[in-house]
């Protein structure tokens, strides 16, 4: 799950049965715009396809409606029609993806991969009740297995989180972070990928280059409320603790151009972007690979992703691994899944505030949370306030709220927490370079930030129960806010879009597989995780018949893998032997980081 998007800062999380299902009344209808812009490669297109698709209900028995209720799809076909066409068109794209393979060569120098990599690309369809019509070229990444052929075991597919996260660095994993990805290197090629929308996979970017270099012209005009014509509304610079009505009025403003820019350039499109969209880009990615079944890792929004694969394709999983796993509830997709992170980041907060006053020795923040949490809001309010930080902010943003946002790493990596805390530090002591280095803004390009915040956008503002109304939204945060004022209402920035959607809604996948449909899958959850709270582990772990929840105790890490000794050898036998620790198990938490007063100093536990 992207974590408080952040609309393109740091990433709030993150279906159907077997198609898209209207889940209720779907607003006022997108403008009728022309087809979106050519995008990913010459045959590539977003926008608006006709054509005619095989359909053979005989073959899509397993395609059935989850609501009785509702008796026609987004496109006003019958739903058992629907579902069939895309239960067919999901076959016919993957025999056609298996025949054509893919063409590995070089990667282009766009993709920062190193010589070792091979980048390629699969055609999926952009509707998949329609396979003969528009298509879109994922992107794909591998680094080969280096072990000798007798160990070798094919691919292993990578979906990082998100959703609207680029993939293609996971054959990075073996050389930079080493461990176990190394030893699984040996076994596994590790196989990454560009998400329908994502990187070069046909990017969606509903702001368009129009808003960047209407961002690069604002510069230093922080705070400004101008809306250009349909254009989407200048960025919000702050983000107070007790948010004002004319701060929620910015929002709300900033949220519904957002979702007009969407409908007006992209239509009817942005209904092909729910998980089972992505589940079946993924079953189309396994057929291109040559492979029967699938070896799939997901973190976050992936592993939400895997688990409606699992329940849309149970006989195609081979080895499936769920990482900081997403509570699958069709109710709580995704609106309640954001309100339960807000809490959740407000006692990681916490947690990072206490270790820190537990230092008072090394850091001199005080010796409770709450005199830290004062050391903290007054730094906020001086960075709000600095005009060369707003005019350096991406859409002149004050920098203060680019430090909120920094901050976030703090409830996702507790490794975050000494660097965090020595800021803070030498700001009140007065000097104030180590936390405006923190407070920078984002790295990414402005293109980057508006295809991550597009993609996140049309995945979940297209599938689960969003409020239409704004007096439920402010209810609901304004009485979370209360309690976890630290990400509360960035949560509500980033999602807050999918009130004014103007596409119709699918329901979500009911994640959900009978004893033996599946094989062994492997869960890795920690207990203190705020961007994917544990309930949502334990959640999947009874819906998924058969798999097995290994649980990291007392860990703040946002994803355990890569970090537990005692998890990644789970995490090894699972995947090179296909053998689970049973029903459960469970590891002690890493070690609290260290604290140092300087850096090059005496590190101090």
């Amino acid at each position: 799950m992207r974590s408080t998007a952040l609309y393109g800062t740091l990433g709030a999380l993150a279906l159907t049965v077997m198609t898209v299902v209207p889940a209720g009344p779907a607003g006022p209808a997108g403008p009728a715009g022309p087809a979106g812009p050519a995008v990913g490669g010459p045959s590539t297109a977003w926008g608006r396809g006709t054509g005619t698709a095989a359909a053979s209900a005989t073959t899509a028995s397993a395609a059935t409606s989850s609501a009785a209720t509702i008796t026609t799809a987004h496109d006003g076909l019958p739903l058992p029609l629907r579902d069939a066409r895309a239960a067919v068109g999901t076959a016919i794209a993957a025999e056609a993806a298996a025949e054509a393979g893919i063409d590995w060569s070089r990667c282009p120098a766009s993709e920062e991969l190193p010589a070792y990599a091979e980048c390629g690309k699969v055609d999926v369809p952009v509707d998949y009740a329609d396979p003969d019509a528009r298509k879109i070229a994922l992107t794909v990444s591998r680094k080969r297995a280096t072990g000798p052929a007798s160990v070798r075991q094919g691919p292993l597919l990578h979906n990082p989180g998100g959703p609207g996260a680029d993939g293609m660095g996971f054959p990075l994993h073996p050389t930079l972070r080493g461990g176990v990805w190394k030893k699984l290197n040996r076994a596994y090629d590790f196989v990454g990928y560009a998400p329908r929308g994502v990187g070069r996979s046909a990017p969606l970017r509903c702001r368009g280059p129009e808003h960047t270099r209407r961002t690069a012209a604002r510069g230093a005009r922080a705070g400004s409320a101008e809306a250009e014509a349909g254009a989407e509304a200048t960025a919000v610079p702050r983000s107070p603790r007790t948010p004002s009505a004319a701060f929620k009025r910015e929002l709300r403003a900033q949220a519904a151009a957002f979702a007009r820019a969407c409908a007006r350039r992209y239509g009817d499109t942005l209904a092909h972007f729910t998980t089972a969209d992505n589940a079946r880009d993924l079953d189309v990615l396994r057929a291109a690979l040559h492979q029967e079944k699938l070896s799939f890792f997901g973190t976050s929004y992936g592993s939400y992703l895997g688990a409606v694969y699992a329940a849309l394709f149970p006989g195609h999983v081979r080895r499936l691994v769920l990482d900081g796993v997403v509570d699958p509830r069709p109710h709580r997709i995704w609106y309640g899944d954001a309100l339960a992170q807000s809490s959740a980041f407000q006692r990681r907060w916490r947690d990072f505030t206490s270790w820190t006053a537990r230092r008072h020795s090394v850091y001199g923040l005080g010796r409770t949370p709450r005199s830290v949490q004062r050391h903290f809001d007054t730094a906020r309010a001086a960075l709000d306030h600095d005009p060369a930080g707003a005019a350096d902010s991406p859409g002149g943003q004050g920098a203060g709220l680019q430090l909120l946002r920094a901050a976030l790493r703090a409830g996702h990596d507790q490794g975050s927490w000494p660097r965090l805390a020595l800021a803070l530090a030498e700001f009140s002591r007065g000097d104030p370079d180590a936390l405006t280095r923190i407070a920078a803004p984002d790295p990414r390009t402005e293109a980057e930030r508006d295809n991550s915040d597009s993609v996140y956008s049309a995945v979940q503002c297209s599938e689960g129960h969003w409020p239409r109304r704004w007096p439920r939204w402010d209810r609901d945060n304004t009485a979370i806010g209360g309690a976890a004022p630290y990400q509360t209402w960035e949560t509500v920035r980033a999602d807050l879009p999918c009130a004014y959607w103007r596409g119709v809604r699918s329901r979500p996948v009911d994640v959900r597989t009978a004893p033996g449909e599946l094989p062994p899958v492997l869960l890795l959850a920690s207990t203190r995780d705020a961007a994917t709270p544990y309930e949502g582990a334990v959640e999947t772990w009874k819906r998924l018949s058969g798999s097995s929840l290994v649980t990291e105790r007392g860990a703040v890490t946002h994803g355990v893998a890569g970090g537990n000794r005692c998890a990644d050898a789970h995490l090894a036998v699972y995947l090179l032997d296909g053998r689970t620790p049973g029903r459960a198990a469970e590891c002690a938490a890493r070690p609290a980081p260290r604290a140092a007063a300087r850096p090059g100093s005496e590190d101090v536990p």
